[in-house]
């Protein structure tokens, strides 16, 4: 009987030391968890150095593309449901942040080309940028049985992460109070520790830790779409330049907003006994 590719490098892995085996399993899970985002990316990259001249828009493309990318994963059974209503919910908070940021009075971004699929200023392709975070963290949650000791209160997480989203617009009428987030936020998050498997070890590090990697890789995103003209700050018209850094601090309340959002989600899923939640108890292991 011959065995499918993923049995077979499944052995493969298996007879390899099982530190070196989990280190595999990592990636190849990480891979998995950024598919929807990698791709999405890849069709950016690609259409900035080779678009053809027909009546399709690039950004319109892209619309047409991210879809595709949805629609094939579910019917591959490679996205659950949980995952495409995490990624339409995220869809919603982001086309209205970019409705904001985008329009007139604001401008902190602008899209330099042409779209039919759009509303206002946004192209409709920039809300999937945004659901590539939340296919990703589900996706990453299913894959490496995320569970957590030391979380804080529910309530508390909800109040940062509702400020968090608060602020991105707050902020430019009344006083910036990212910093304070952060920090309250670190507070809060000091002791959570997040416990995953790549395979059969289960390991763990802070979950605060996580916040700043994951944004990290966001912040470089960031750079190859610029990079790739899918849209550009003020600061760009001119040429590309390297996002600035204090972008940073925008993702990683982001990532921060995003992870409390799911965590939720999942919660209330216990509470209405769907199958898959996982249970927390602030300070011990579960």
């Amino acid at each position: 009987m011959i065995s499918s590719p993923v049995t077979h490098l499944e052995n493969q892995i298996n007879r390899l030391p099982a530190p070196v085996g989990e280190f595999l399993w990592f990636g190849l899970k990480q891979a998995w968890a950024c598919l929807f985002g990698a791709l999405l990316l890849l069709g950016i990259l690609a259409t900035s150095v080779y678009y053809p001249d027909i009546p399709l828009t690039r950004y319109d493309f892209l619309v047409i593309y991210a879809v595709g990318i949805q629609l094939a994963l579910f019917a591959l059974k490679l996205e659950s449901w949980r995952e495409i209503c995490v990624i339409f919910l995220f869809h919603l908070m982001a086309t209205g942040m970019e409705l904001f940021k985008t329009s007139e009075s604001i401008g902190s971004w602008a899209y330099p080309e042409s779209s039919f699929f759009r509303i206002g200023n946004v192209p409709l392709f920039t809300g999937f940028m945004y659901s590539a975070v939340g296919s990703y963290m589900a996706r990453a949650w299913r894959g490496f049985h995320f569970r957590f000791t030391g979380f804080p209160p529910l309530w508390i997480a909800g109040i940062i992460a509702v400020l968090a989203y608060a602020n991105f617009f707050t902020h430019h009428y009344i006083p910036d109070i990212r910093w304070p987030l952060i920090i309250g936020g670190a507070i809060a998050f000091w002791k959570t520790v997040i416990h995953f498997k790549p395979k059969k070890m289960e390991l763990k590090m802070p979950l605060i830790f996580g916040f700043c990697l994951v944004a990290f890789f966001i912040w470089i995103a960031e750079n190859v779409g610029t990079l790739a003209r899918a849209w550009q700050y003020p600061n760009q018209k001119a040429g590309w330049e390297m996002v600035s850094i204090s972008k940073f601090t925008a993702w990683y309340l982001l990532m921060q907003l995003s992870f409390i959002l799911i965590y939720s989600l999942r919660q209330l899923e216990g509470r209405l006994g769907v199958k898959g939640p996982e249970k927390v108890i602030p300070g011990k292991s579960v």
